[in-house]
């Protein structure tokens, strides 16, 4: 499956594009199916919120499970990001986000790219992320918030927030992230783009830019919302080697680029 010339222009120029029910209902029960097989793990690949017993994530699930990478293999997914970047990819990071009903936290306004720069030594930001909805994500239950167009300042280098609550990578993915952006900064980034969120059935797959502006808001809605994360980096943008690298599972070594599977993978 390819993107038009229309939907790279609308890409390009709001920094996201979002393919409504873009799985069937089936394939997505499929996916999600394999979430409670995850749960029992008790690794650093999955991090709880900071009540200690809800998850907010797990990372690196394609390595070790078969659903997860076909999904990363999915040509629906694998041949829009080939035309974003502009040449074959690797799947660079994968990560599952949860927003628990009542409990999934707040995340932080930032961009992606300032993380994968300064941790992870990115040359360029040739890469994108594919967001699949494996539920309806709408206005009550802590949706992605988006300022279009925000991508156009390239790379905001903030200065890094120190917390004594979390050391290491994993600052990375808590509530307090360490490269979030000032309110001053967000009020004028709206002032100047304007503001969005993202309201889709299961199935749909949101594709956005590394640097756009993003957060959400924590949910206190009974309905919880998970979302697969794919990023694609092109095998044109190798991260270079840096002092302390993170682990594998988020950071992914293995640069071979993604053969697409068949569209029927997941049926």
């Amino acid at each position: 499956m390819h993107l038009t010339e229309e939907q790279l222009l609308i890409y390009k120029n709001q920094g996201f594009l979002v393919l409504p029910e873009y799985f069937s209902r089936g394939e997505i029960e499929a996916v999600k199916a394999e979430l409670s097989s995850l749960s029992a793990d008790n690794s650093p690949k999955k991090v709880l919120e900071k009540d200690g017993k809800t998850v907010r994530s797990f990372h690196g699930s394609h390595t070790i499970n078969d659903v997860f990478n076909c999904l990363t293999r999915h040509p629906f997914i694998v041949e829009p990001a080939m035309q974003i970047v502009g040449s074959q990819v690797y799947v660079y990071q994968f990560k599952i986000n949860l927003k628990a009903a009542f409990s999934g936290d707040i995340w932080k306004w930032h961009q992606d790219y300032i993380y994968w720069r300064k941790e992870d030594g990115m040359p360029r930001p040739q890469v994108v992320n594919a967001m699949c909805l494996l539920d309806d994500m709408n206005e009550f239950n802590g949706p992605l918030f988006l300022i279009p167009g925000s991508h156009k300042e390239e790379m905001i280098d903030v200065t890094m927030h120190n917390s004594n609550e979390i050391q290491g990578w994993i600052s990375n993915f808590s509530a307090n992230l360490k490269y979030s952006l000032n309110q001053k900064l967000i009020t004028n980034l709206v002032s100047k783009y304007g503001i969005t969120f993202i309201k889709a059935a299961a199935g749909s797959i949101v594709f956005f830019d590394s640097n756009i502006v993003h957060a959400s808001t924590n949910n206190i809605s009974p309905f919880g919302r998970s979302t697969v994360i794919i990023t694609y980096n092109s095998i044109e943008n190798i991260p270079s080697a840096v002092v302390n690298p993170r682990p594998d599972f988020l950071v992914s070594q293995d640069y071979r680029p993604v053969i697409p599977l068949a569209s029927n993978v997941l049926s």
